[in-house]
């Protein structure tokens, strides 16, 4: 499902963005996408485009910063990002990095359970990343 102009620019306006072309496009990017991505790979993934990498690093902290875009990732230190479209969506779950071609993928569910916690652990357990390594299906 993809998601008009005109409710991204809601989104944006929603969270007190403004909707710029660049912004426009980066979230646009992080809605196609299936995992997290980093800067780099939003940029491949925007391809030729009239404005400098700089501003669309600029747009993933803004993103970021506004709740719309969370780091849910730093795999060997690179940011990842994924768009949060709704209140609830945390992206609270494992990802798996290959060690050879690089690509973070999020686990599915059945990979790997998701502990529900209370007490003293509850909020340091949400605040955690769980990642595993090793290579991916397609490098195996």
């Amino acid at each position: 499902m993809s998601l008009s102009k005109d409710k991204i620019k809601a989104l944006l306006v929603d969270h007190g963005l403004r909707a710029t072309a660049p912004r426009l496009a980066v979230v646009r990017v992080l809605h196609s996408a299936e995992r997290p991505l980093s800067h780099s790979e939003v940029l491949d993934t925007i391809g030729p485009m009239d404005w400098d990498p700089a501003t669309i690093y600029r747009n993933l902290v803004k993103l970021k910063e506004a709740g719309v875009a969370p780091v849910v990732s730093r795999a060997d230190g690179i940011d990842r990002y994924m768009l949060k479209t709704k209140p609830d969506d945390d992206h609270h779950h494992a990802h798996f990095s290959c060690d050879d071609c690089g690509q973070l993928t999020c686990l599915p569910d059945e990979v790997t359970s998701t502990a529900a916690l209370e007490g003293p652990w509850a909020r340091a357990v949400q605040q955690a990343t769980v990642q595993l390594n090793g290579q991916c299906p397609d490098c195996v």
